[in-house]
């Protein structure tokens, strides 16, 4: 864990430098004045999440997609362009370049944390919260377990803008193009529809209350549930009985969201986005409360949950100014407690390395 604490306090550090000294260009995000954090800084700050991602050789199924690499000879005139074809395409293009299944992994830790900080450079209020909550809810460590569906979830993050204005035209070709790596980021396509309307309308508590009642008669709604996604990734986790994800992690995402609801009506008028992120995050609690039941359900929140990071960033600003500071203290203080929680207590994470 130790190369974990220092990229947290080093990465914290440089994007608290990156909005200290942010540029005189002003972001247009609505009512509160976002200036845009310093380049140098977020660039510095992106690098360190690369380089810790991308020269790792543990974690989750990372010794998988090594193995799978150096064992298998990938080109593009034998690649079947059906299903997830995309990342087959990926490592065809990349062994043209070596063979060394580093280069895959530092390849993907490339892409997704580019994409997953450019918008957070581009759409957070305060970027040093995106980028620490980025890692101590637990989200930079799944990027290295599902690698290949973070990196569908990054491609689909970075439409965010096109999410925002409504071309869904673009929108649908990112994912599109996401789920030729990923097929579940198809999901974006019927949420599209759902986070485009008012945030907290009767449709979201509907929507809360199904999940409520998955949860409680998961044992009757799993069948239909895995039909449903029986043509996907997760069709064969039908018959999966490893339990469900920790009940912890419902609150961690239940609490800004009721914050945004108490909150509702100055979110809306600070940032011209509240409805989408807002919306994006009650789809990811949905997930996460099915997911107490069958923990594989939580990788389809993956989609959701990059947008609930955006919409802490902004709880901060929903507090008088004389409350604001030991609200982001609050903020700061929870997510370590959870991080150390998580991390060293429950999942015991060991980082390994041939270069570090």
């Amino acid at each position: 864990m130790g190369i974990f604490w220092i990229s947290l306090i080093l990465v914290y550090l440089l994007s608290l430098s990156a909005r200290t000294f942010a540029s005189n260009n002003n972001i247009n995000v609505g009512l509160i004045e976002v200036k845009q954090p310093n380049k140098v800084f977020t660039l510095c700050t992106i690098l360190i999440l690369v380089l810790v991602s991308g020269l790792r050789n543990n974690i989750g199924d990372t010794g998988f997609y090594m193995y799978s690499y150096s064992i298998n000879k990938y080109t593009l005139a034998e690649i079947n362009f059906k299903g997830d074809f995309g990342f087959n395409v990926i490592q065809a293009i990349l062994q043209k370049i070596s063979t060394n299944p580093q280069l895959l992994i530092f390849f993907c830790a490339l892409v997704t944390n580019i994409l997953i900080i450019l918008v957070y450079y581009r759409y957070s209020n305060l970027f040093e919260i995106a980028v620490y909550v980025y890692i101590t809810s637990g989200t930079y460590l799944v990027t290295m377990n599902g690698v290949r569906q973070y990196l569908a979830a990054a491609i689909t993050f970075i439409g965010a803008n096109y999410l925002f204005r409504r071309d869904w035209k673009k929108y649908f070709f990112l994912v599109l193009l996401a789920s030729t790596i990923h097929k579940s980021a198809l999901v974006l396509i019927p949420a599209y529809f759902f986070v485009h309307g008012k945030s907290w309308k009767i449709r979201a508590f509907i929507l809360l209350c199904i999940g409520g009642l998955i949860t409680i008669g998961y044992q009757q709604f799993s069948p239909l549930l895995f039909t449903l996604l029986e043509d996907t990734q997760y069709g064969h986790y039908k018959d999966f009985s490893e339990g469900g994800s920790n009940i912890i992690r419902v609150f961690v995402v239940l609490v800004p969201l009721l914050i945004a609801l108490i909150g509702r009506k100055r979110l809306q008028k600070i940032t011209l986005y509240s409805n989408e992120i807002v919306n994006m995050s009650i789809l990811n609690l949905f997930f996460m409360l099915v997911s107490t039941q069958n923990w594989i359900i939580a990788r389809v929140a993956i989609y959701f949950n990059l947008y609930h990071i955006l919409l802490i960033t902004w709880i901060v600003s929903l507090f008088e100014k004389k409350d604001q500071k030991l609200i982001y203290l609050a903020i700061i203080l929870c997510y370590l407690i959870f991080y150390f929680y998580e991390h060293v207590i429950t999942l015991k994470i060991q980082y390994q390395s041939n270069y570090f």
